[in-house]
């Protein structure tokens, strides 16, 4: 085998300064057709706030919530907790994280491609099941559906995206995945503020219109080539060899090939990918896959975005007014991704996260302040306060949006070694869903109980996840995907951890 003895790190020695290749249309088409299952979590995040706050929907599943609703200024704070209403948004998150668990083995033994067309397969259904729902329970299996396609989309996307792109624009070329991520869910908010109009079943289409991202995802899914780690990885090396040459622009793909053929070597040696993550050698990327999603969710943005409609109406919004303002956030997080996408390669992973967490911080108290002040138990926002609110409110999404929004999936997902990495993936994906089945679960309740104290207890957890970054995230900007273990020998505290080869 060229390049010396086998070592536990999967690769022999650094050779990235020998990597060789350009920027393919194949790599761009391949990136952009996979990023775009990343609509399929956007707009179901952005569409399950609207729906829940329309009448006809409200109505026909979750009367207690409507009846609540029509008493608006008995408790601002209160109107809309309802867990059953919280369960139809959460119940999704629950069959996700189960899922991203068995699409490890099945995105190892039968490839990337395999999980996105059996997400985009189950999306689909789940959103026809929805559409045409007659009962909670015809509804909730809808929702188990669309989790189960969210969890194999998420645990297979970020993966292919890595490991198709350059390493030079591996985290730009990434951030596609939250790119269709934040579209989805600024299509999401547009498609609710039309259909809102549409009485009685407005809310059907809403549900409905689900089905395109997952035709999209999965006829996409189809004519995408695998990516060469994986092929390498399942025995097809000169297969892999000849699509990394076509994808790379370049017959010169010596040092890249050798690599992966060192980490599938190493990989396919190792039998139980979970039992070997919780080894000494892989902390350090055990310890990003649980705290990197955790604290994504702990930033409160997907309370906003979930339940944004809901969360405006009860700061004294109209409904009208309170589908505008969640449109503009959808919008807001859209188009901040592209600042990511545009620095995460000069700046770096790590000084996105802190800035970001800094900015996300001191939004999250000013909205406190505001609401502490102005907002009692039965007084409504002035119209420049509700302003201000919305513009703070979309200044904390705008650095979400550059920072942990997308880097909460481009981080993990470019740190593991091949033979972990589906497994790392899959605990990415299931700690983030468990998470935002919590916070989608307890939104509601914790809005009621803690009132304008929720932001603060956001911003709490978003200063504690900025020192994490400051002290324990090393810079991965410019590393070959399977020389990751080099980085973390190099860092202070992770050295002290690992083991000697």
């Amino acid at each position: 085998m060229a390049g010396g003895a086998f070592t536990a790190a999967g690769v022999t020695k650094e050779r990235a300064d020998q990597y060789k290749g350009r920027v393919t249309s194949h790599v761009i088409i391949a990136c952009i057709v996979a990023a775009t299952g990343g609509s399929l979590f956007g707009y179901d995040i952005g569409i399950s706030g609207g729906v829940t706050s329309m009448d006809e929907f409200l109505k026909n599943f979750f009367p207690s919530v409507y009846r609540q609703k029509m008493h608006a200024h008995e408790n601002n704070y209160c109107k809309y907790d309802n867990q059953g209403l919280a369960a139809f948004t959460s119940s999704l998150y629950i069959a996700g994280l189960i899922a991203s668990l068995v699409a490890s083995p099945i995105t190892r033994r039968h490839g990337r491609r395999a999980s996105i067309i059996g997400g985009g397969i189950s999306f689909l259904i789940g959103s026809v099941l929805n559409a045409s729902a007659v009962n909670l329970a015809m509804l909730i299996l809808g929702r188990v559906m669309l989790g189960i396609g969210i969890g194999f989309g998420n645990q297979a996307i970020p993966l292919y995206l890595s490991e198709m792109a350059p390493t030079h624009l591996r985290g730009g070329l990434n951030m596609m995945f939250q790119v269709a991520t934040t579209f989805g869910i600024f299509t999401a908010n547009m498609v609710n503020f039309g259909t809102q109009k549409i009485k009685p079943w407005g809310w059907r289409l809403s549900l409905g219109l689900a089905a395109v991202p997952a035709v999209l995802m999965t006829v996409g899914g189809i004519f995408l080539p695998e990516t060469p780690n994986s092929l390498i990885e399942r025995g097809f090396k000169e297969k892999g060899r000849k699509l990394l040459e076509k994808i790379r622009g370049t017959g010169d793909v010596d040092a890249e090939f050798q690599d992966m053929v060192d980490a599938s070597e190493l990989a396919n040696s190792i039998k139980h990918p979970f039992r070997n993550i919780l080894g000494r050698r892989s902390r350090p990327e055990l310890v990003m896959a649980i705290f990197m999603p955790t604290f994504q969710i702990l930033t409160g943005i997907n309370s906003i975005l979930f339940y944004a409609p809901v969360l405006f109406q009860s700061l004294g919004f109209g409904g009208d007014a309170s589908l505008y303002s969640s449109a503009l956030t959808g919008g807001v997080l859209a188009f901040s991704t592209f600042i990511s996408i545009a620095t995460v390669d000069r700046l770096g992973r790590r000084i996105l996260l802190i800035s970001g967490g800094i900015q996300m911080i001191t939004c999250q108290i000013i909205v406190a302040i505001i609401l502490g002040i102005k907002f009692g138990q039965d007084q409504e926002l002035s119209k420049g306060y509700s302003i201000l609110v919305v513009v703070v409110i979309c200044l904390f999404v705008v650095a979400f949006g550059w920072s942990w929004g997308p880097l909460g999936w481009t981080v993990p997902s470019e740190i593991f070694p091949l033979e972990i990495r589906s497994a790392g993936q899959s605990i990415t994906v299931a700690v983030n869903l468990l998470f935002t089945f919590i916070i989608a679960q307890a939104f509601l309740a914790l809005l009621c109980s803690f009132k304008f104290g929720i932001f603060l207890f956001f911003a709490g957890w978003i200063t504690i996840m900025t020192i994490f970054v400051y002290v324990f995230l090393p810079e991965t900007k410019g590393i070959p995907i399977e020389e990751m273990t080099y980085m973390w020998r190099r860092h202070w505290f992770w050295k002290k951890i690992l083991p000697d080869y």
